[in-house]
């Protein structure tokens, strides 16, 4: 697997870009997000606007996209942690194989500071975290207005 890391100094093509967020909206299955808000959360991460930015990590076998994720900088170091996973995705084909394992090992040594996620207690890649040594420190709630 080829690895790639996208930033606010070293951004993917429109093309490129628009293959990501295809690429997320199709393979975080019932996780998904709409392109929209996955093209915002990249846009975040290569700051297109006005935020703290972040990074994008795609790992790509003969030259298709097999895994990707992003990640924000929240601008909050210190008391939450400096950054969260927004996405990782793998391609049906490819998981089980260690692929995001590796995907996440690159974001995790790219990441200045620490990583926060969110993940929901029936999804099987909360597996894959606690092997990465993430840890649930709290219990998420929400207030949906």
């Amino acid at each position: 697997m080829i690895t790639k890391v996208f930033n606010p100094t070293n951004k993917p093509s429109l093309s490129e870009k628009n293959e990501i967020i295809d690429f997320l909206h199709e393979h975080l299955d019932r996780f998904r997000d709409s392109k929209e808000d996955i093209g915002k959360a990249i846009d975040f991460a290569l700051k297109e606007y006005d935020s703290f930015g972040g990074f994008v990590v795609t790992g790509r076998e003969n030259d298709d996209i097999i895994c990707a994720v992003v990640v924000n900088v929240t601008g909050m170091k210190g008391y939450i942690p400096e950054n969260i996973l927004v996405y990782i995705a793998t391609h049906a084909d490819h998981r089980g194989k260690g692929v995001g394992k590796e995907l996440m090992k690159k974001a995790i040594e790219v990441a200045d500071g620490n990583i926060a996620l969110h993940v929901e207690h029936d999804n099987p890649a909360r597996f894959l975290y606690e092997k990465l040594g993430f840890t649930s420190k709290y219990l998420e709630m929400r207030l949906v207005k």
